[in-house]
């Protein structure tokens, strides 16, 4: 039987007990249903940002690419996916751009990939050592690695924070003062849309497989709190149908994936209606792009069970979680510009892996049950599992690499990502959830097939489990153990009873030989 690596929170290796069984407890039992094929997966992947380049860039190039080599090689996360903004959006280093800044150039003609081809000053920024070094590299190393191994599948989802400014009702990128991203004005549409079809030509042109676009990150707004722009669900259903759709089709970008919404899972149900619910946008709409923040704890997998009942031809793909508002009073020494390396999440795995962390509402009113403190590892582990159970086809995490403290981040908006990097010592922190990801990854691949699985009742409270069959017909299975201790299961894969013991708080996988399944019929 063949054993992918997992991470157990409480070590970095243990033995695991793989046996066949003739009896078993129907009580702590996990059935997988090979003849209930769910959805194909694309996988799990991390994303590309200008903060993620600046932080590669301060370090040299032997450190940079084996940091990449961790996430994208196939001897680390092998990530077939991943994400990246088109302009600015909080995780760049100074912001305030788009790809095309001058006023009234409906034609695009100075339409550039400069910014993202700008480096970073030595002079300006002491902590660089690659002055040249930049997202665009950053992309572009990544694609050379996915093109050198022997699985080269890569596809990029890119997404917009903000249309440039002058095509927005208040001219500017974003507005916190009056709590608003702006909106695009009606007759910068048609602009709007050329400008992503060049977008992704531009790159395509440069060898850069960019294979989904969501026209724009969070359309529900943040407040004005950094690069944003507001679509009401028919406003983002009228931009697709009249505009998008159509341009890309001229343009010859038809096989590009155009995803609606690109906001919380649970409240998604009103974007869906309006996108699928209007014909024209619904044809050149291929799905929905989720993100996680709707709570620290809940997936909220009848949503997304729902929205597939709802609409089963259309994908739903998550493109953003992070563990976000680092920075805050849960953990101690955080606020402290220095405490946060002795006491708070760097090279620190008790911080990832206990009840600690909080998020941006941990503090408010109006949803406390919905975010408490929590591990982050457990968060991750969780959210893929049941979103895999409930039709998800793929996760992305935001942003790679960071900084020790999160960032950079030019409106202060730090956050956790599974490779740390303190920019002055150069110490590289593979935090946990590399590691959750890693074990995740390699088991779920691009092409898998998510299976039906009903979880083991008497570890309903702290076990979740998902499986995909390969095409080689072996199954492939995930864990997630919250509890304390190891949990000794039976996973019943059609007729063939095979007992596992599940190590204690553990994101954990294990791939079943097809020869060893028998009478399955796999």
């Amino acid at each position: 039987m063949k054993r992918v690596a997992y991470f157990l929170l409480t070590a970095l290796c243990a033995v695991s007990v793989f046996t066949s069984c003739s009896k078993y407890d129907p009580a702590k039992t996990v059935t997988i249903d090979i003849n209930d094929k769910r959805q194909t997966m694309e996988g799990i992947g991390s994303s590309l940002t200008e903060s993620s380049a600046f932080v590669l860039a301060c370090v040299d190039s032997a450190t940079r690419h084996q940091v990449l080599l961790d996430l994208f090689g196939e001897q680390g996360a092998n990530f077939p996916l991943s994400r990246t903004q088109i302009g600015a959006s909080d995780f760049t280093v100074e912001g305030n751009y788009t790809l095309d800044d001058v006023a009234g150039d409906t034609a695009l003609v100075y339409f550039s990939l400069d910014p993202d081809k700008a480096g970073f000053s030595k002079e300006k920024y002491p902590d660089i050592v690659d002055e040249n070094y930049d997202l665009y590299q950053l992309i572009k190393e990544v694609q050379g690695i996915k093109e050198a191994q022997q699985d080269k599948r890569f596809n990029m989802v890119a997404a917009s924070w903000t249309a440039p400014a002058w095509m927005k009702d208040n001219g500017k990128f974003y507005d916190k003062e009056n709590r608003t991203g702006g909106r695009l004005l009606p007759e910068y549409y048609q602009t709007f849309a050329n400008y992503l079809a060049k977008y992704v030509k531009t790159y395509r042109s440069e060898g850069v497989n960019i294979w989904a676009i969501s026209p724009e990150n969070e359309p529900q707004g943040n407040d004005g709190s950094w690069e944003s722009m507001h679509f009401t669900p028919q406003e983002e259903a009228y931009f697709i149908g009249r505009y998008l759709g159509p341009t890309f089709e001229r343009e010859g970008l038809s096989d590009v994936l155009i995803l609606g919404f690109d906001q919380n899972t649970f409240e998604a149900a009103p974007w869906s209606a309006a996108i699928y619910g209007d014909s024209v946008a619904s044809k050149y709409t291929a799905g929905l792009a989720l993100h996680w923040y709707g709570s620290t704890v809940i997936p909220f997998a009848g949503v997304m069970d729902s929205l597939h009942n709802l609409y089963p031809d259309k994908r739903l793909l998550h493109t953003e979680g992070c563990i976000d508002n680092l920075g805050c009073d849960a953990w101690p020494g955080v606020q402290d510009p220095e405490g946060y390396k002795e006491s708070g999440w760097f090279k620190n795995d008790e911080f990832w892996t206990t009840p600690s962390a909080t998020d941006w509402a941990y503090s408010t009113q109006w949803w406390p049950d919905w975010h408490p403190k929590y591990a982050p590892v457990h968060r991750y582990g969780r959210y893929i599992i049941e979103g895999m159970n409930s039709w998800l086809e793929s996760f992305v995490d935001w942003n790679c690499v960071l900084s020790s403290i999160g960032g950079p981040n030019h409106v202060g908006n730090l956050c956790g990502a599974p490779i740390m990097i303190d920019t002055e010592t150069k110490e590289v922190y593979y935090t946990p959830v590399f590691y959750a990801l890693k074990t995740l990854s390699n088991v779920i691949r691009p092409g898998d097939v998510a299976l039906g699985v009903a979880q083991a009742p008497e570890f309903k409270e702290n076990l979740f489990v998902s499986a995909v069959l390969k095409p080689d017909g072996s199954v492939g299975v995930c864990a997630l153990n919250t509890d304390c201790k190891e949990l000794d299961i039976t996973l019943l894969v059609g007729d063939k009873p095979t007992s596992v013991t599940i190590p204690a708080n553990s994101v954990y996988g294990i791939v079943l030989p097809a020869a060893e399944l028998g009478a399955s019929g796999l």
